[in-house]
């Protein structure tokens, strides 16, 4: 079960900052909600795809959006482009997690997002979360 799937997970988010995790392997997914679990004070959702994320984002405002590229029917940067359009998401960061990184760096550059290549380093991954959320307070 994932943690999006509890009924406490909207009381754990709200006392908590909230991690979005958009990503459509599931085993991806579920290390990186246990890495993050186990190793920040923060709470993590896990989402398989952009509709789920755009559907959780209706019962919470993520303080961090961790966003696969690859991802069935709408790819990471266009999800990232509609929140953009929604004021509530607007200034919410983003970390775009890609095996292509270096075909990205334009979007990425052009929208101001933090890119990290997969497979991630944990270290790099837990550091750079830590920064965007120091950056966004």
């Amino acid at each position: 079960m994932t943690r999006d799937q509890e009924p406490s997970s909207l009381q754990q988010a709200s006392t908590r900052k909230t991690i979005l995790i958009v990503e459509d392997d599931s085993a991806i997914g579920t290390f990186l909600l246990e890495a993050i679990a186990q190793e920040t004070p923060y709470y993590p959702l896990l989402v398989p795809d952009a509709f789920e994320a755009l559907k959780a984002m209706q019962g919470i405002k993520p303080n961090l959006i961790l966003l696969d590229y690859y991802l069935p029917r709408m790819n990471g940067i266009e999800l990232y482009d509609q929140l953009q359009t929604s004021p509530e998401c607007a200034n919410v960061p983003v970390i775009l997690l890609t095996t292509n990184l270096d075909k990205r760096l334009e979007e990425i550059e052009e929208r101001n997002i933090v890119g990290l290549s997969k497979p991630v380093d944990l270290d790099d991954l837990l550091n750079t979360i830590e920064k965007a959320l120091t950056w966004s307070s």
